[in-house]
């Protein structure tokens, strides 16, 4: 007999429903935080190179610490990880709170606060991760995936939004201090959390305990395609950067249109995470990836190709509801092929591939469409997409055969995944 799937086993358990409300509090938090300091930078400054700095701010910690943050969620209680990253978080943000009531502050004041933010970020951001399997049951993780990636996708929607109205009423100062506000629920959220004792052998920050990790994800087919399929996609097909170029040059439809456009990504992938939730869990994980990312190619060129506003929106939603079913896929198969006593460290490598796509797409858009003309780098960057996809689909087969088998047993330091069940089911069958 089939068991009836009940989209909201996970949240029912008490220790992932405080969990779930921490995401919720730190991801609205977080996204009003990000449009606040951008305004604000930019509101100082009147400079479109100030805000390329305070993207590089921004992303500097992570590419240099977060594969020591990885280290540390393994070797150290991860509940207390995040609990003392989220305290350096809130300092920064309750002191950026301060320092703007008082009128503008300097950029360099915002740019050291700013980093203060990102650095706790780093280290939050793979004990979080790390810790889930220790918050639900086996037979409810891969839900629990799909819930947590709609919440925060429910973040990145209304976060912006609330922002900008506390700044339009108020002042920055006001958004800032939302900021503090849901961030101070978010940790005291993760304080009642009750773990499961995971059993981990603590063998302290080294490289080489750092170097194990990037060795595991290399080593492992399932991981880095994944990671791989995913950060590629990201690059080629990102055309987010060229959003206002196509709604002022090609539809003709002004600032107006362009915030449709945009809003148009999000609400895909808002309808899709919904989806995803009531929808029995998708077993398997590796094809869904790899179709997705086909599909995220597709509809790429679709909307690079089209002329037609309201062709243009139902495109760029479908990239929206693509890119979050290879969202969804790719966490669920990296924490399932993942032992726990590695979590932390292979969530700091997919980190970084995130923030190395995310940055790196901007720049590949921006670049080909000076050379070429917007239409062809958004077509192109979606043929590239597609190219990736076939490589991958080709010389990975681990990956395409990747599946979730009978609720992989989650237990303290042991195998999490499978591809098909045998000896090793980290491996997926491959090493």
């Amino acid at each position: 007999m089939t068991r009836r799937h009940d989209p909201f086993s996970a949240v029912r358990q008490p220790n992932f429903a405080l969990y779930a409300l921490s995401l919720v509090l730190s991801s609205v938090g977080a996204t009003s935080l990000q449009a606040a300091v951008a305004w604000q930078v930019y509101d100082v400054s009147r400079s479109t190179l100030q805000l390329g700095v305070l993207g590089l701010v921004q992303f500097a910690p992570s590419l240099f610490m977060t594969l020591v943050a990885g280290a540390v969620a393994d070797s150290y209680d991860r509940k207390r990880v995040v609990l003392l990253a989220k305290g350096g978080l809130l300092a920064a943000i309750t002191t950026l709170t301060v320092v703007s009531a008082g009128g503008p502050p300097g950029l360099p004041a915002v740019y050291a606060l700013v980093l203060g933010v990102a650095l706790a970020s780093a280290f939050e951001t793979p004990a979080r991760q790390a810790l889930v399997p220790s918050l639900v049951t086996a037979e409810t993780f891969p839900h629990a995936i799909t819930t947590s990636s709609t919440i925060q996708q429910l973040g990145f929607v209304s976060g912006p939004a609330l922002a900008g109205l506390l700044i339009s009423l108020r002042g920055v100062a006001a958004a800032y201090l939302l900021a503090s506000i849901l961030t101070a629920g978010s940790l005291a959220a993760v304080s009642l959390l009750r773990p499961r004792p995971d059993g981990r052998s603590r063998r302290g920050v080294t490289l080489g305990s750092i170097k194990e990790g990037v060795q595991f994800v290399w080593r492992r087919q399932v991981l880095l395609g994944a990671m791989t399929l995913d950060m590629f996609a990201v690059i080629f097909g990102g055309a987010s950067a060229l959003l206002p170029v196509y709604a002022k040059d090609i539809p003709h439809v002004g600032a107006r249109g362009y915030g449709l456009l945009a809003a148009s990504l999000d609400l895909g992938a808002v309808l899709m995470s919904f989806g995803l939730v009531f929808l029995p869990p998708v077993k398997r994980t590796g094809r869904a990836l790899l179709i997705a990312v086909a599909c995220f190619g597709l509809a790429t060129m679709l909307f690079g190709v089209s002329r037609s506003f309201p062709l243009s929106l139902a495109a760029y939603m479908a990239v929206g509801m693509a890119d979050q079913v290879s969202v969804v896929m790719r966490q669920t198969t990296i924490q399932l092929a993942t032992p726990d006593a590695l979590r932390g460290r292979v969530s700091a490598v997919n980190m970084l591939f995130i923030g190395a796509s995310n940055r790196l797409g901007a720049v590949e858009s921006g670049f080909v469409a000076a050379a070429t003309s917007a239409t062809f780098a958004v077509v192109s960057g979606g043929a590239g997409c597609l190219a990736v996809f076939g490589l991958v689909a080709a010389k990975m087969p681990e990956l395409r055969a990747y599946r979730i088998v009978a609720h992989s047993a989650l237990t303290s330091g042991a195998e999490t995944g499978t591809a098909e069940r045998g000896e090793d089911l980290a491996r997926s069958g491959a090493d």
